[in-house]
């Protein structure tokens, strides 16, 4: 079976979507080819009265405890550096990236996921109070270990990102080979503010595209891909950021090519990150089978070199 370029986001397992339903859309991922699967040790602190997270990954952990031999199947993806771990308010009171949080942060997961290793460990925010030789340092353990594969750093910014690279490479610690930022074909205003977006260095730019595509070492994931649902449902409108020429632009091309193509904006927004350059690799969260459905035929839908042309031209 073919394996689908699609990470499975988890974020509102355990929360949200209860374990009954959050097994049946995994079990259903992998049934599709689906092999990887997305997930944070803070999932979904906000969403839970203790204000603590890591029920995300007690879902999947507890959903591969029940599939003998499914965790050689699969490839695990988690975050560290976001959790609330104090009193305040977060993000004042987050775990953040020293040596013994990293360190302690693994330990969680592995506990909680029910597993031996990580496939790819991504610090989730930057912590700019811890210098980053300790943290790559602390990274790069965890690699030699056995403990983590492949190491990729979230909503930091890209100098940032190129510095503790050379700082690894300086040292022969374990590099940072993965990208995971907000992404998708329309895109809010320059420099507006998008409410459900708090990062500052959160967002794919032209000089993240032309960095990864660059490196063929570097991978780049894209999280709220489908602008939770901004493209297809009525009760989700886009932000307000996104209100503007360009946006109504993008959106005429793409309802233009979703009907030639008879599919749905999801599909297409989906088939345009996966086969363009350099390619991205989509977190997608989804609730229903419906949705799952509709992401995995999105990612295996074949854009005509036309069609993606007129795409590209709009955005």
């Amino acid at each position: 079976m073919t394996q689908v370029r699609l990470a499975l986001g988890t974020m509102h397992f355990g929360t949200r979507v209860d374990e009954r339903a959050s097994f049946d859309l995994l079990d259903r991922f992998v049934a599709a080819g689906g092999t990887v699967i997305d997930t944070a040790n803070c999932y979904a602190f906000w969403a839970d009265p203790s204000g603590h997270g890591g029920h995300s990954e007690r879902v999947v952990g507890e959903w591969l405890a029940r599939r003998p031999g499914m965790r050689d199947r699969i490839l695990l993806s988690t975050k560290a550096g976001a959790e609330p771990a104090g009193d305040g308010e977060w993000p004042a009171n987050r775990e953040g990236l020293s040596a013994a949080a990293i360190k302690a942060a693994a330990e969680g997961s592995l506990r909680r996921l029910g597993t031996d290793r990580l496939d790819l460990y991504w610090l989730h925010m930057e912590d700019r109070s811890v210098p980053l030789e300790e943290t790559a340092q602390a990274l790069s353990l965890l690699v030699e270990t056995g403990t983590v594969t492949r190491l990729g750093a979230s909503n930091h910014a890209l100098w940032r990102v190129e510095r503790a690279r050379r700082i690894a490479e300086a040292n022969g610690w374990a590099d940072w080979t993965a990208l995971q930022l907000r992404h998708s074909y329309v895109k809010p205003r320059p420099d507006a503010r998008v409410a459900d977006q708090g990062h500052r260095f959160g967002w794919v730019t032209d000089e993240v595209l032309d960095y990864v595509a660059s490196d063929p070492t570097v991978d780049l994931w894209a999280y709220t891909a489908l602008l939770n649902g901004g493209y297809v449902r009525k009760d989700r409108p886009l932000p307000e950021p996104y209100d503007h020429p360009g946006t109504a632009r993008r959106l005429a091309v793409l309802d233009e090519v979703a009907t030639e193509l008879g599919v749905g904006r999801n599909q297409v927004v989906l088939a345009w990150l996966t086969g363009g350059v350099p390619r991205v690799t989509p977190i997608v969260g989804v609730s229903t089978a419906g949705q799952l459905e509709e992401a995995l035929a999105g990612v295996a839908l074949d854009l005509p070199g036309e069609l993606r042309r007129r795409l590209d031209e709009a955005a």
